[in-house]
């Protein structure tokens, strides 16, 4: 490989890991009967139209069908990748997760 293929393939490393947490994120909130748009938005007000979360809200599958997320995986998964904006508006639903 020459130095711009290996540029590109770690570009292309790195959307697929970052699609991956958005995943997590998205099927997170399903798990948890939250809308994953609305806390995206809450987090980064200025990305109304993300087509990451898009593309991965149409890959969730219902709450029953999906495999338990612990709240550590998350959070772990959104400080990979400096996510801490959103993980501060996750870290307050599960706050309130917790009271209900």
């Amino acid at each position: 490989m020459n130095k711009n293929e290996v540029e590109q393939s770690i570009i292309e490393n790195y959307q697929k890991e970052e699609n991956m947490m958005i995943l997590v994120f998205a099927q997170w909130c399903v798990n948890h009967d939250l809308d994953p748009a609305a806390l995206y938005m809450k987090a980064y007000p200025d990305q109304a139209n993300n087509p990451a979360l898009a593309q991965a809200l149409e890959l969730t599958v219902t709450k029953e069908e999906a495999g338990e997320i612990s709240n550590e995986t998350l959070l772990g998964v959104l400080s990979l990748f400096g996510n801490d904006d959103l993980a501060f508006i996750v870290t307050e639903e599960m706050a309130q997760l917790k009271t209900k």
